[in-house]
Parts: structure tokens; C-alpha cells; sequence
């Protein structure tokens, strides 16, 4: 019996070297996603993830969740994907009030929010961006109609 299981995975592991030598990352991240190895198919799920491929990624997910694995994550909530700066809800009300002028431990007790917290956000939208300063973040959000004037 272990023979045959070692044959499984010595032939899977071909499969997957095979693709990715081909230069095919989606079917390599589906032959990572095959293997049943928890660690492989994390790393199959990060790699579809990445790809975009989000319905074949949700499957690798869901099968994670099945066989009782444990922090496994869910992704971008729809919103977020939809977002041209891929910034999500609350990243969207910080970055409305920095364009407002507001500090970090204003916005802070505004959201009631730890200034931490805050800062965690401003670089966050910093980063997805592209940009390196408050006022340029204020000025790329104008530029992308990501913030409006009545919140």
C-alpha cells in the first residue's frame, strides 16, 4: 500500500515539474492543489490567488477547510476586488478623511480606531497607491473619483 502511495506522489511530482517547466503556473498551482499534502495545496491556493484565478482558488479553499485545516484565508471581500486601487471598505473612509486633512489620532477617535490601527491603514493605502506621501494619496483618490466630498 505505502508503494503505491509514494508512486501517487513521485507521479504527481513529475506532473507538477512537467508544468511548470512548460511555463504554465495555473496548471502547476492545479497539480500543487492535487497533491492532498496540506503545505502543497496552501501553496496552490497562494499561487491562484495570485493568478486571479479566484473560482479554481476558492475550490483549493474550500477542500483546505474540509480536511479540518486551520486559518486558511478567504480573500478579498468583493468590494475590495472591485475597487480600482483595491482598497477595501475601511481603508476607503481613512483615506476620504486624510484627504480631508485630518491626522492619524484625529481619524483615530473619529472611527474609533487606535491610532496604530490608523497608521496601519494609511500605509496600507500608501502602498496600493503607489505613493509615498499623504497629500499624493489625497490627490491619486481625487484623481480615481475613490473619495467623495459628503463623507
Amino acid at each position: 500500500m505505502e508503494a503505491t502511495i509514494l508512486g501517487w506522489a513521485v507521479r504527481d511530482a513529475g506532473r507538477r515539474e512537467c508544468w511548470a517547466e512548460l511555463g504554465c503556473p495555473y496548471e502547476t498551482a492545479l497539480a500543487l492543489a492535487d497533491a492532498g499534502n496540506e503545505h502543497l495545496m496552501r501553496q496552490a491556493l497562494h499561487e491562484l490567488q495570485e493568478l486571479g484565478a479566484l473560482a479554481a482558488a476558492a475550490i483549493v479553499a474550500r477542500r483546505l477547510r474540509e480536511r479540518g485545516a486551520r486559518g486558511v484565508p478567504r480573500g478579498p471581500r468583493l468590494t475590495t476586488q472591485q475597487n480600482p486601487a483595491g482598497l477595501t471598505r475601511r481603508e476607503l473612509e481613512v483615506l476620504s478623511l486624510v484627504a480631508q486633512g485630518l491626522r492619524n489620532a484625529q481619524i483615530a477617535e473619529r472611527l474609533v480606531l487606535s491610532e496604530k490601527t490608523v497608521d496601519h491603514h494609511v500605509g496600507a493605502i500608501l502602498r496600493k497607491l503607489g505613493v509615498h506621501s499623504r497629500l499624493e494619496a489625497s490627490t491619486h483618490a481625487a484623481r480615481l473619483a475613490l473619495t467623495s466630498e459628503d463623507k
